[in-house]
């Protein structure tokens, strides 16, 4: 996670290891780790500044210890080996399939030494890579040879599986599995490689000329790692690099407290250790995480039940899922201890090497969001479930500020922090001057540039912008109080404590001293070389590689010796080539006579003359035959011919010698002051990955706001929880307040939402009908508390949201083959967690509790859960159907009965979406089932069982609530006499035996009603003399709708062969009949139309059928046109529909 990966220490320690301590036994149990809790100095006197950095090494010599070693499998090789083997099991690629039959597990390399190219004798280059694979022996390892980077044996396999790579020499059977990618293509074969779970060496060759029959020397240049990639040259790019997000390495392990969590980041040298994990919290961090390895602790296999068969029986098992869905290795000893040392073995650390502690301390901190909480609201992505991360940011606000708000949702942060983020957001709101551009950089990026002196100087402009960007919001007199309120979040982030004092004058430092060093935007004193007589494009192509990136004053001697070479360079060519192209132009010829020209070759970057019959015939001592004889063939770089037409002199092969001599060493000259300037900024390396993550912070906020702005929403009154365990009753501002709650997805600036008002002092129990409302209520009021406790604005009209030590918040469950377990069990293990986890201080939502069981011994348990919820003096809301649960004898002091309102309009029950006191048994079930088209046999059926069984049973509920003393029992209309009615609601259209003729009588007649009076309308207004009256068209089976509906608008009925109805508007009627025809099963379907004046009015007429057909009886198959969206429908729509 980001505010894991913003976390950092300076680590001035080589990286360098020994070759005989790589070759030694892996398993040093006894060694000592080192960590260290505290923040390294920021100030240090420039003169004892003492940096190290990796040793590139070479293999030119062998010691005689390595003469000794033996290619075969070793003790310590062999679990490497069984490692590999399993990953290539997994190759399903013909031609990877084929490779992987070559394999053999003798060797790390995997190569068989009888076959073809096989050798493993010392001083080969199969030898030579046996060695770095040694060092790396679970990384894929690349060998730069020439213009390819070759891998060997096991890891050929791995590029053709993985990285889509053409084997070397196709899939004979004779020779070693050999693959690999040109030098162009290697960051594509890396990023493929990373993103299947790869760590990748790479070696590289040294550049510069060699001895004739020598091998060149070669070492590791770097690594590329799950989000961590390899940036060996990109100090010399004049592109940036994208960071992917860093991924932890991650132990598990189980406590008394319960789970723990250790994240290592080995970009950063930090750990962070969480404890006390609930199994759903600790899966949700999982799940946000994708961590580069997973280790899990023995502990783990023994839980509350007595068993080591881990998840077998209640807890552990829905963490045991996600964990088999990964690959991980097991540990055990000291967590903390064996997680640092397999961290280090497994990037090859030194054993100094120190990690920092930046885990914040939780006192007071919320608990994270459980799994189920965070996937109903949306804050990890579901299918089907509103996304709250995007409803509190802009569209365009994506990257490091998304990644901090979703961390925040899911790991709320203390009072005193949330309560600075909201005052921060308060002045976003108000301030009226302009707001600088927040560059945004990851932390992790930050680090390994610097550490690997690879910075750039894009990267380090971006960094300037970074230091400007602090600076700018500390000048301006509205943003410096932002800029304060925002140390603290910051802190928490990074676990970096620093004061906003030193915070501005290191900025102003580094900004100065980057100044110094860096070219920028508007300076104009590093133009490119121009002259006449060489084409433009040689001077830009070689010197663009190093013009434009650190300031001229360093380069005074470098530019001379440039410029002079350039002018050198000109004065040869215009003396030696010139003459020639003088010669050939002055020369009259007919077509095939000499042609020549001064061509830059950007392949051998060289400036040459290239021509044909330009020779003469007769040497007459006329001008350009001196020059002509002084011409020789072009020689590419191994001494071969170019070509027949390109043609150089000794003079100008010199005076191009002395060019590229001068251009290399300034080049030198510049990649020297970067990364020196690397080098420099590391001891500053704390205060940039502060700065940078303060920035992201107030990127995140400033979006936040406008965005919630935007949609109307407010600041809600954030309250300290401090009520006693004892407390019977909430009272002022210890209870949550919300009134005119609207549900997160709708934007309330394009209105249509139906407002409630909570006045939560209790735990609530809710009743309401199917489709009432009770699902959306109990998402939007987790949304909106958890909004409140991290310092969001809220969508409602005014909030009093306590600060809550936990929101948790349970809906549907599904069952879980895998783990065979029925919904019913993975329901009571989330109940299980959530009476766990309970506290006075919590918030706790509950969703139709045991709906998956008899209802009986449902009832019962639901009661139990009631009273055990009211007993601890929790906020919350348990919605049910089961209304069972009144005739029992609970024992509760505080919940109170709330309901989702019905009323009935025209003999039909509707909801009202409003939450009221009182008790609703009405479960519009029937009319529930009917919408959704189940059978009117079934559903007639099923309410003469209903009649014959519950008619007696309606007045129970009456008796039952005396005994809670409630004030307000509220009785709905039209509930109570429902049984006495069922029969006469029945419309015409449930009868099962109708004809589709009938049918389509019926629906004609309730159309012409609907709509009649609205389309007459519009002809009087557009004063037609002889209005006609509105007629439905019939367009039966195996028939087309005639040429005069083409380019009109029109509203269709579809009268489908199962009896239902579908509504539609078109502009191209034929085309929209034939596509409905086209679906399985409506061959035969029969259409109603109607034509009307224009498309707004035929949306506004299917809208309006939609809605009163389906009021009628009328079994439609498209509602959801109808914009009919339970909790949140606009009343002002469904008032219009009804009344007309």
């Amino acid at each position: 996670m980001y505010l894991q990966s913003a976390r950092i220490a300076v680590i001035l320690i080589p990286r360098r290891r020994s070759l005989s301590f790589l070759l030694s036994h892996p398993l040093h149990h006894q060694q000592k780790c080192f960590f260290s809790s505290s923040v390294p100095s920021l100030t240090v006197r420039w003169s004892d500044r003492i940096f190290y950095f990796k040793e590139r090494r070479t293999f030119t010599k062998v010691t005689k210890k390595h003469k000794q070693l033996n290619t075969s499998t070793e003790e310590k090789d062999y679990a490497h080996i069984i490692w590999w083997k399993e990953r290539l099991q997994l190759c399903r690629k013909p031609s990877s399939v084929m490779l992987v039959k070559r394999v053999t597990y003798s060797n790390l390399l995997g190569v068989d030494t009888g076959l073809k190219n096989g050798s493993l004798k010392e001083g080969t280059l199969n030898w030579e890579i046996l060695q770095f694979k040694s060092r790396f022996p679970r990384e894929v390892l690349l060998c730069r040879v020439g213009e390819f980077y070759e891998a060997l044996g096991i890891d050929a396999c791995i590029l053709v599986e993985y990285a889509g790579l053409n084997p070397f020499g196709g899939t004979r059977s004779d020779s070693i599995p050999r693959a690999g990618c040109p030098v162009v293509n290697l960051r594509q074969t890396l990023d493929d490689l990373t993103r299947n779970g790869f760590s990748v060496c790479i070696v590289e060759e040294v550049q510069g000329p060699t001895q004739a029959r020598s091998r060149k020397s070669r070492f590791i240049s770097g690594h590329a790692y799950p989000g961590s990639p390899y940036v060996f040259g990109l100090v010399g790019d004049d592109h940036d690099l994208d960071f992917p997000d860093p991924m932890p390495v991650v132990g598990i392990s189980r406590s008394a407290k319960g789970y723990c969590m250790v994240s290592v980041l080995e970009t950063m040298k930090t750990y962070s250790a969480v404890d006390g994990l609930t199994e759903e919290a600790l899966v949700t961090k999982l799940r946000t995480c994708r961590c580069h390895h997973l280790f899990l602790h023995t502990s783990l296999r023994h839980n509350s039940s007595g068993t080591c068969r881990w998840g077998e029986f209640g807890e552990g098992g829905l963490l045991w899922g996600e964990c088999s869905a990964r690959q991980f290795d097991w540990f055990e000893g000291n967590t903390l201890n064996e997680l640092l040392f397999k961290v280090k073995e497994l990037y090859g650390l030194e054993d100094d090497i120190t990690f920092r502690n930046v885990t914040v301390a939780s006192d007071n901190r919320p608990c994270p969001l459980q799994l189920g909480t965070a996937t109903q609201i949306g804050a990890l992505p579901t299918e089907g479930i509103p996304c709250l991360l995007k409803v509190l940011l802009p569209s365009n606000c994506t990257g490091l500020p998304a990644m901090y708000i979703r961390d925040l949702l899911l790991n709320p942060p203390a009072y005193d922090i949330a309560s600075t983020i909201q005052e921060a957001c308060k002045l976003m709101s108000n301030i009226t001057c302009s707001i600088p551009e927040f560059t945004c950089i990851p932390s992790a990026k930050l680090v390994k540039l610097l550490e690997l002196r690879e910075t750039n100087h894009i990267e380090f402009c971006k960094i300037k912008s970074v230091l400007d960007d602090i600076l700018l919001l500390y000048t301006n007199s509205e943003l410096r109080e932002i800029l304060k309120l925002l140390m603290d979040p910051a802190w928490v982030a990074t676990g970096l404590k620093i004061e906003l004092e030193t915070l501005v004058n290191e900025c102003k430092s580094i900004s100065c001293r980057i100044g110094e060093v860096i070219f920028l935007d508007g300076e104009h004193d590093q133009k490119m070389s121009s002259y006449t007589t060489v084409p433009n494009e040689f001077f830009e192509d070689m010197e663009l590689s190093w013009k434009g990136r650190v300031k001229r004053i360093h380069l005074e001697e470098e530019y001379a010796e440039v410029d002079e070479a350039a002018k050198a360079l000109s004065v040869t060519i215009e003396e030696d080539f010139v003459p020639i192209i003088s010669r050939i132009r002055a020369t009259t010829a007919p077509l095939g006579g000499p042609k020549g020209e001064i061509l830059y070759s950007r392949e051998h970057e060289a400036v040459w003359f290239k021509g044909k019959r330009f020779v003469p015939s007769v040497w007459a001592g006329t001008p350009g035959e001196e020059q002509i004889k002084q011409l020789r063939p072009a020689l590419d770089s191994k001494g071969k011919r170019v070509g027949e037409e390109w043609f150089t002199s000794k003079k100008v092969e010199d005076a191009l010698a002395r060019y590229h001599e001068a251009g290399n060493k300034a080049k030198a000259k510049v990649l020297e002051l970067l990364r020196g300037l690397s080098a420099e900024l590391q001891i500053k390396t704390n205060i940039l990955v502060f700065a940078s993550m303060l920035l992201v912070i107030g990127k995140a906020l400033f979006s936040h706001v406008s965005e919630g702005r935007r949609r109307k929403w407010i600041f809600p009154t954030l309250t300290q929880c401090h009520r006693p365990k004892d407390a019977e009753i909430l009272h002022g501002a210890d209870g949550m307040k919300i009134t005119g709650l609207w549900p997160y997805w709708f934007d309330a600036a394009q209105g249509g939402a139906v407002r409630n008002t909570v006045n939560m002092r209790s735990l609530f129990l809710l009743t309401g009908p199917n489709g009432g409302g009770k699902s959306s209520l109990l998402r939007s009021i987790c949304a909106a508390a958890l909004l409140g406790i991290c310092g969001f604005m809220v969508p409602a009209e005014s909030a009093i949201i306590p600060h809550f030590d936990s929101i948790m918040l349970h809906m549907k469950s599904y069952d879980s083959p895998a783990d065979g377990k029925s919904s019913f069990q993975i329901e009571m293990s989330e109940i299980r967690s959530i009476i766990a986890g309970a506290t006075s201080n919590s918030l706790v939502l509950i969703d139709e509790i045991c709906r998956g069981t008899e209802t009986a011994k449902g009832s019962c348990i639901a009661g139990s859960v009631i009273e055990t919820l009211d007993a601890i003096g929790c906020l919350g809301i348990v919605s049910t159907h089961l209304h069972g649960i009144f005739d029992l004898p609970l024992r509760m002091k505080n919940a109170v009965f709330k309901a989702m309102g019905t009323e009935c309009i025209d003999n039909q029950t509707m909801p009202t979406w409003r939450l009221i006191d009182g008790i609703c048994k009405e479960s519009l079930a029937f009319e529930t089932a009917q919408r959704e088209g189940v059978p009117e046999a079934l559903i007639q059926r099923a309410e003469e069982l209903y009649l014959s069984v519950y008619s007696k049973d309606t007045t129970k509920i009456q008796s039952k609530l005396k005994q809670y003393a409630l004030p307000d029992i509220h009785e709905f209309n039209g509930v109570a006499d429902r049984p006495s009615r069922l029969k006469k609601e029945l419309s015409p259209v449930n009868q099962s035996l109708k004809s589709l003729d009938i049918l389509c009588k019926e629906v004609e007649n309730a159309v012409v009603g609907i709509c009649g009076k609205s389309v007459n309308d519009v002809n009087v207004k557009k004063d037609i003399s002889e209005p006609r009256a509105m007629r439905c068209v019939l367009i039966g089976a195996r028939e087309q709708p005639p040429p005069s509906t083409i380019g009109a608008s029109s509203v269709y009925i579809m009268l489908r062969p199962d009896r239902k109805i579908y509504v539609g508007e078109t502009d191209d009627l034929e085309g929209r009949v034939r596509a409905h025809r086209l679906k399985e099963g409506m061959q035969n379907a029969s259409f109603l139309y109607f034509l009307v004046p224009g498309k707004s009015m035929a949306c506004q007429l299917e809208t309006l059928l939609i809605n009163q057909l389906s009021a009628q009886g009328f079994h439609l198959t498209n509602m959801a046109d109808g914009k009919h969206r339970n909790f949140g429908t606009s009343e002002l729509l469904e008032k219009e529909m009804m009344t007309r």
